[in-house]
């Protein structure tokens, strides 16, 4: 039965539902079974519900900060300018680094203020350099300050080793190092995307995922 349904076109997850057995069973009976040119493409055209419905949030988030961004409210403006300028792009989380406070300072602001983001949703990682070794805990502790942040926020932080011919340069550049600040929430993530393209007046599809 499983041969015949796969002869008729349906793929492998619809014949596990269908027969009540297992996906890897399926795939061992009807492995040498091949599927015409138009069958595959039948496949690869057909919408996958979860997917879909996943994208469909995506948008709704995205219009949601399009929404708020044409109120040009002055704090949600420059919030999104920040990330904009000085985060990372996902589809999955907000992030934002640098070695400034009063910019990270404000991003939190921005984040607790329009998305209610608790202190345990923070992460806060530290970009190291090799001079910052012994004071590593006091500059994680100048951060979590910063940010008004409990130190169970802290991630592990990272020190970048000097090559030779940039360890006298790089001395005392930046006595705190960087910060990099993320929160996990897709709702976020599309929120800004979906601002930011509209108080730049451009579309970027892409930022769907």
């Amino acid at each position: 039965m499983a041969r015949k349904l796969r002869c008729d076109g349906l793929s492998v997850r619809d014949i596990e539902r269908s027969l009540g057995v297992s996906r890897s069973s399926v795939s061992r009976w009807v492995k040498d079974v091949e599927l015409t040119a138009e069958q595959s493409e039948a496949l690869r055209l057909r919408p996958r519900r979860g997917r879909d419905r996943f994208r469909l949030r995506r948008i709704e988030y995205q219009d949601a900060g399009r929404a708020t961004a044409r109120c040009r409210e002055p704090l949600h403006a420059i919030g999104c300018m920040l990330f904009w300028a000085e985060g990372s792009r996902s589809i999955n989380y907000a992030q934002i680094a640098n070695s400034d406070s009063p910019l990270l300072r404000l991003a939190a602001l921005f984040l607790r203020q329009y998305f209610d983001v608790p202190d345990e949703k923070f992460r806060v990682a530290c970009n190291l350099f090799a001079d910052h070794v012994e004071r590593q805990r006091e500059i994680e502790q100048f951060w979590l300050d910063e940010l008004e942040l409990p130190r169970s926020c802290l991630t592990k932080s990272a020190v970048n080793v000097y090559s030779r011919h940039s360890k006298r340069k790089r001395l005392n550049k930046l006595p705190y190092g960087t910060c990099r600040l993320t929160v996990h929430d897709v709702r976020i993530a599309q929120h800004l995307s979906g601002a930011i393209q509209e108080y730049g007046g451009f579309e970027r599809p892409e930022w769907l995922g």
